[in-house]
């Protein structure tokens, strides 16, 4: 193509997106409307499996299986059922293979609401106000799920197609182990590029942190309330000793960033979060047992096992500070995400086509991070050979009440996404519109 034909293509996709834009914002509403906690997904991917089957692409659904991944250094621990849980991936095939390959990638699990009544329109109920689409999953991510299937659309609306294989994935469980992703990859999908457009702010996204879920089980000594039984008799108590401490170890993590790049500049790359605690039965006695589960997180190129051995001689530690846990130590296990972090490096060709179409849409050059938590590019870019771009619309309060996406930013990724599947896939006349 001539310069001036690049220009007037260019401004063709452009004003596609924009063609469509209303009905994604309402195929976004619907897709909120379905709810896909963890186990619930069912239903939200037989939507997405009718959408792209909508594309013309071949559709492969499967069950998860864990026992096919529970080997690989990628695996996170589950300990609930994945019957219901199952993911969709959509393959367009093109005409003839000239271009690069490329996996759009999302997921279609929330996280919980937590109570109704504290959000301002209701978790499922999709409200738009002053631009921003308010909803759980609103943002994270279903979005980005939107943005991968409408910016392909825009291109057929032209009557083209990527001249280059490219699988639509939508998975599961990306907000507590990555298994879903996971599944893909041991599946067999990889491609000389992935993309997925979590809504962390359209900038690429330089590096992430890898979480471990941790559990902890504390014990006490039971007894009716009005005695003095010393310290460490009761669970709840010595479960908070714990969880205080724990600070002094998130400290010391974070301390070490300066070895850790993407992370040497970040203000607080390691986070422990406490997010359950489970404990005591009966109001008058000393409780006999309490449990919780704390986040905590990894560098890019660091260790899980030995964070973990960390934690573990840590705890000892600071039970040994406890008359009653130094001779009955807590009991510590893996419930969720046992993830590795991830260091995008490698991927110059990638970043420079994004850099491109960023700039085409935003007219400014693209800025980059680094992520104090994890997305399902890891799986991709350390176990497929398959670097991986993170880069999606503005999202608030994500995994908290009244999330929401702005939708200008949304049109405005989705741009930039149908620019860059035309610069690193190539195009070519869809068959249905192909002139003989």
């Amino acid at each position: 193509m001539s310069a001036k034909n690049d220009t007037a293509r260019t401004a063709e996709i452009l004003a596609g997106v924009d063609a469509l834009f209303d009905e994604q914002v309402q195929f976004l509403q619907q897709l909120v409307r379905i709810p896909s906690q963890r186990g619930e997904e069912a239903a939200a991917q037989e939507f997405m499996a009718d959408a792209m089957a909508g594309l013309g692409l071949e559709i492969d659904k499967w069950v998860i299986d864990a026992d096919s991944m529970r080997d690989h250094p990628g695996f996170s621990p589950v300990s609930i059922s994945y019957d219901k849980s199952w993911n969709v991936v959509g393959t367009h095939r093109p005409k003839k293979a000239t271009g690069r390959s490329l996996i759009l990638n999302g997921h279609i699990d929330v996280v919980p609401t937590g109570v109704a009544t504290s959000w301002a329109y209701g978790p499922y109920e999709p409200v738009i106000k002053d631009d921003w689409m308010y909803g759980r999953g609103a943002g994270d991510m279903k979005s980005g799920l939107t943005a991968n299937l409408f910016a392909l659309k825009a291109l057929h609306r032209l009557g083209l197609q990527p001249a280059a294989a490219v699988h639509v994935q939508s998975v599961v469980e990306e907000e507590c182990t990555g298994n879903g992703a996971l599944a893909c990859v041991v599946r067999g999908y990889t491609a000389d590029a992935a993309f997925i457009p979590e809504p962390l702010e359209p900038k690429l996204l330089r590096g992430q942190i890898g979480p471990i879920w941790i559990r902890v089980e504390v014990a006490g000594a039971p007894g009716h309330a009005s005695g003095d039984f010393g310290k460490g008799a009761g669970a709840i108590n010595n479960a908070i000793e714990l969880i205080q401490a724990l600070s002094e170890l998130e400290v010391r993590w974070n301390a070490r960033k300066s070895g850790y790049p993407p992370f040497q500049n970040h203000p607080h790359p390691i986070n422990f979060n406490v997010g359950r605690i489970e404990g005591g039965e009966w109001t008058s006695s000393a409780p006999s047992a309490c449990a919780f589960e704390v986040r905590v997180a990894v560098y890019p190129g660091q260790s899980t096992a030995d964070a973990c051995a960390e934690f573990e001689q840590f705890i000892t530690e600071v039970s040994a500070r406890n008359p009653f846990l130094a001779t009955h130590p807590p009991k510590i296990s893996y419930p969720g995400f046992m993830a590795e972090g991830y260091h995008l490096v490698g991927a110059d060709a990638q970043e420079a086509a994004l850099r491109r179409s960023h700039a085409e849409v935003w007219g400014d050059d693209l800025k980059e991070h680094a992520f104090a938590a994890t997305t399902d590019a890891r799986f991709f870019g350390l176990y497929a050979d398959c670097p991986t771009l993170v880069y999606g619309p503005y999202c608030r309060n994500p995994h908290a009440f009244d999330e929401c996406v702005d939708l200008e930013s949304l049109r405005k990724v989705t741009k930039t996404l149908a620019l860059f599947i035309a610069d690193w896939c190539g195009l070519e006349a869809k068959e249905s519109e192909a002139r003989h």
